[in-house]
C-alpha cells in the first residue's frame, strides 16, 4: 500500500470558508477515482504557531495508483481550487507493508 499525506496552510482570506470547501471537495473525490482506497480528510485545532490548517491521508494500493489519481480530471479541479486558497503545503508519501 502506498500513503499520500499532504497538509495545507491556508491563505486569511475567507480562510474557514475555503477549508470547508476544500474538505467536501476532497472528500467528493471518494468514489470518483477508482484507484483512491481511502481517504482522511483533517481539520486542525491545535494553537501552535507550526500548525497546518488541514491534512489528508490517502491509501492507494500501489505507486500506480497514486500516479492515475495525481491526473485524474476530478482530483485536478480540487488541485486548482486548493492552490488559489493555499499558502502552502507540504507532502510525504511512503509505502506500507
Amino acid at each position: 500500500m502506498v500513503v499520500h499525506i499532504v497538509t495545507f496552510k491556508f491563505k486569511e482570506e475567507n480562510k474557514q470558508a475555503n477549508i470547508i470547501q476544500a474538505r467536501q471537495m476532497l472528500e467528493n473525490l471518494m468514489g470518483a477515482i477508482p484507484t483512491l482506497k481511502s481517504m482522511d480528510v483533517g481539520l486542525n485545532f491545535s494553537q501552535e504557531e507550526r500548525a497546518m490548517d488541514m491534512s489528508i491521508i490517502t491509501v492507494f494500493e500501489s505507486k500506480t495508483g497514486l500516479e492515475a489519481y495525481a491526473v485524474h480530471p476530478e482530483h485536478l479541479k480540487v488541485v486548482e481550487f486548493i492552490k488559489s486558497v493555499v499558502e502552502y503545503s507540504k507532502v510525504v508519501d511512503y509505502q506500507r507493508a
